[in-house]
């Protein structure tokens, strides 16, 4: 039987239990029902995450990028995601534990890694799970593509409005983000 959200692998607390047990080399997410084991990034994958933290902090220094910060996205079928980095204001995960309340969250950030995982995972669920969330704004690095998608305006569990730029292009994050990447660097990042 394949694990779907009327019939998910697990309970959520048995995952949680499993994740907090997990050794640190492996960092585990539930994502549509179904223990997911999110790949350990290469060097290029931390270069652009501290890439996109510096462009954040330099132009919004309110606001922090928290790194791998767990995620309650209840929404999207009692999950539990930890996105590549989570904008929000500074001090908000302050006192909220492993699995933090989305709210106010104004925008996570994901960064493909090159498995065969990656389309499922960060291009369709962990996107659905971010806008049943209600978080304004999802931006996905697409090393395979060499491209930009900034997904905004969720509405009913899915983003309205979806772009996509080309590494090299001056992107705008739309409100609350309201931060531009010049996104030449991101060339430097694909092997």
């Amino acid at each position: 039987m394949t694990p779907t959200a009327d019939r998910p692998q697990m309970l959520v607390e048995d995952f949680e239990e499993l994740a907090r047990t997990a050794p640190d080399t492996v960092t585990l997410e539930f994502i549509d029902g179904k223990l997911e084991v999110k790949p350990v990034p290469d060097g290029d994958h931390g270069a652009i995450v501290m890439w996109l933290l510096e462009r954040c902090m330099q132009q919004r220094p309110e606001l922090r990028v928290y790194p791998e910060q767990g995620l309650r996205v209840d929404g999207y079928r009692k999950g539990r995601a930890r996105p590549d980095g989570a904008l929000a204001p500074l001090d908000h995960f302050v006192g909220q534990g492993e699995w933090a309340d989305p709210d106010g969250v104004l925008m996570v950030l994901e960064v493909t890694s090159p498995d065969p995982d990656t389309d499922r995972r960060d291009r369709r669920e962990k996107r659905d799970g971010y806008a049943a969330a209600d978080i304004p704004v999802y931006l996905l690095v697409d090393r395979e593509t060499c491209s930009v998608v900034v997904y905004s305006e969720p509405d009913g569990g899915t983003y309205r409005i979806r772009a996509t730029h080309p590494f090299g292009a001056v992107v705008e994050l739309p409100d609350p983000v309201g931060i531009t990447l010049e996104t030449e660097k991101l060339k430097d990042y694909v092997r």
